[in-house]
């Protein structure tokens, strides 16, 4: 018990980046949760941009804007058929542009969101409610796509639980699965990698939910949650996925809660690309 509870307490302060789980000193704290002295600014700037750096664990926190972005995004066809609020975002500052632009999953009018996120990852947690928010009132030409980071092996555990809650219909048990890992500090996995542990847990997860064992079992093994796991881990290395929840907006921009200013600023930058894609 001491031993998970040690995991998810390292969880909580580094859980987002690409190289964890792994040891981390106590000594000094992470950089990405104690930021360098910013700039002098007003108090309630300095308050947001602190925020924001919490919300978004980053291995990289430059902000300077390339001389390059503008012809980028030319290069990658960014903003062909509509623009965004001039001077409220910064390519290079706000979002990066994808050149080459990535191909999207969805029919052709439509503009894809695409979330990779971790279920373990306490700041995709805190994006979540912002998110569902979002769904409720997005428009019906914007597709939401979310696709499972892809890291180590308590990260493809927790990628085949999703996919496998996912083919069984059950989206209710996959808000419940985020709720207990976060909130109970339940992993749900084995911390050790190791796969048949991970699958009794999480089975376990399932017939505690009403699920049963074999179809738990038949959709865990499933060629569908099969082919889901090779495109996510495809996903992940394509758009060179270092931290999470990563955005990726109709293959063209990627972006983060950090990039963005916050979750709710977030949202509105999801809005603002979007419809410049869809020519609004």
């Amino acid at each position: 018990m001491n031993r998970l509870v040690a995991l998810m307490a390292l969880l909580l302060l580094c859980a987002c980046a690409r190289e964890q789980p792994a040891p981390a000193p106590v000594t000094p704290p992470p950089a990405a949760e104690s930021p360098p002295p910013a700039a002098p600014a007003t108090a309630g700037t300095q308050n947001e941009t602190e925020q924001a750096t919490h919300s978004q664990e980053s291995g990289d926190g430059g902000t300077e804007r390339s001389p390059g972005d503008a012809s980028l995004e030319n290069m990658a066809g960014a903003g062909t058929g509509g623009s965004l609020p001039p001077g409220k975002w910064q390519p290079g500052v706000n979002y990066s542009v994808l050149v080459p632009a990535q191909p999207t999953s969805v029919a052709p009018g439509k503009v894809e969101v695409l979330e990779v996120f971790w279920l373990a990852c306490p700041h995709c947690y805190a994006l979540e409610p912002f998110l569902q928010g979002w769904l409720k009132k997005k428009p019906s030409w914007v597709e939401f796509v979310r696709v499972p980071v892809i890291w180590q092996p308590l990260h493809r555990a927790h990628a085949r639980l999703y996919y496998s809650l996912q083919v069984l219909g059950r989206n209710d048990l996959i808000a419940k699965a985020f709720d207990t890992i976060a909130q109970q500090h339940v992993l749900l996995a084995s911390e050790d990698g190791d796969e048949d542990q991970s699958f009794k847990l999480a089975q376990k997860f399932a017939t505690d939910n009403g699920l049963s064992a074999d179809e738990f079992a038949k959709a865990w093994n499933s060629f569908t949650v099969n082919a889901d796991m090779r495109r996510a881990e495809d996903l992940t290395a394509r758009y060179h996925v270092e931290s999470v929840p990563f955005i990726v907006v109709n293959g063209k921009y990627t972006t983060d809660v950090g990039k963005a200013g916050g979750e709710a600023k977030l949202i509105d930058l999801i809005n603002d690309l979007s419809a410049a894609e869809h020519g609004h």
